[in-house]
């Protein structure tokens, strides 16, 4: 082999080998920050640290509003969680789940959690922000909804227009209940309205327990309609008129937290 090649050789092996040690550079310092940034999300200001955990949009699904809750809730470093809340509620299965959380933290844990609705905290969201040591709601925010409600729409007439035959095999009397191809029978509307008074009078107690208020008390605000936060103050359905900032400041000052507290929020997925 001649010298010209063998130096061509050596300038590729140069080259390659220079390449690939730019390239463990970057893939180290690409993990390096994204831990370091991790950490400075959830470690940095230890002792004066408040999780805000968000409630948006409709609650179909309590699993990660749980799953943060509960992780904040065993965290000796969070001292106090809040709840910003802009959602006009949902399943009221789902909204228990997370107010049994929240009365959990809030019981049992012994740590302080509030909620701060921001434009609406109505039905299942009220329900969750019952459970919390303090409510905080805008002059304007929408607030309350303390009701139930199930609504489908019936198309027997369109079927028998468009000259179609809906056909049914069932066992069990009350298995078709609800069913939009035919008329709700008196039984079938006593059964479903059965369902509905019971999950209602749950949610009364339940927002009575957590607002350390009696259930007729509650019931008498139980009709369904909603409030500003102006006129739910006097009605003892929020603890004080603020907007987030305020809640914020309040929380800190509560807990004991001097100067600016760390806020901590869920990691969101990352996707490399």
């Amino acid at each position: 082999m001649t010298e010209q090649p063998r130096s061509r050789v050596f300038l590729w092996v140069l080259l390659g080998g220079g390449a690939f040690f730019l390239f463990l550079v970057a893939i180290f310092a690409l993990v390096y920050f994204t831990v370091r940034s991790q950490q400075k999300t959830s470690f940095s200001g230890f002792g004066d640290k408040i999780a805000i955990v968000d409630l948006e949009g409709v609650i179909i699904t309590p699993k990660d509003e749980v799953e943060q809750l509960r992780k904040y809730g065993e965290d000796s470093s969070i001292k106090a969680i809040i709840i910003h809340v802009n959602s006009p509620g949902g399943g009221a299965a789902a909204s228990e789940e997370i107010y049994r959380e929240v009365l959990r933290i809030r019981d049992q844990k012994k740590k302080y959690i509030v909620a701060s609705i921001e434009t609406v905290g109505a039905s299942g969201a009220y329900y969750v922000s019952s459970a919390t040591n303090k409510i905080f709601a805008d002059d304007a925010s929408i607030v309350g909804s303390i009701g139930v409600i199930a609504e489908w729409y019936n198309y027997e007439e369109l079927i028998k227009w468009a000259k179609l035959k809906a056909i049914t095999l069932k066992a069990g009397e009350f298995k078709d209940t609800g069913s939009p191809t035919r008329e709700m029978t008196p039984a079938d509307r006593a059964y479903l309205q059965g369902l509905i008074d019971d999950m209602h009078g749950q949610f009364i107690h339940n927002v009575a327990v957590g607002r350390h208020m009696k259930d007729e008390d509650v019931r008498a605000l139980a009709n369904g309609k909603v409030w500003t936060g102006e006129q739910a103050l006097p009605l003892k359905l929020i603890d004080q008129l603020g907007d987030y900032r305020t809640a914020i400041e309040d929380t800190a000052k509560t807990v004991g937290i001097k100067g600016e507290p760390t806020l901590v929020h869920p990691e969101k997925e990352r996707k490399s």
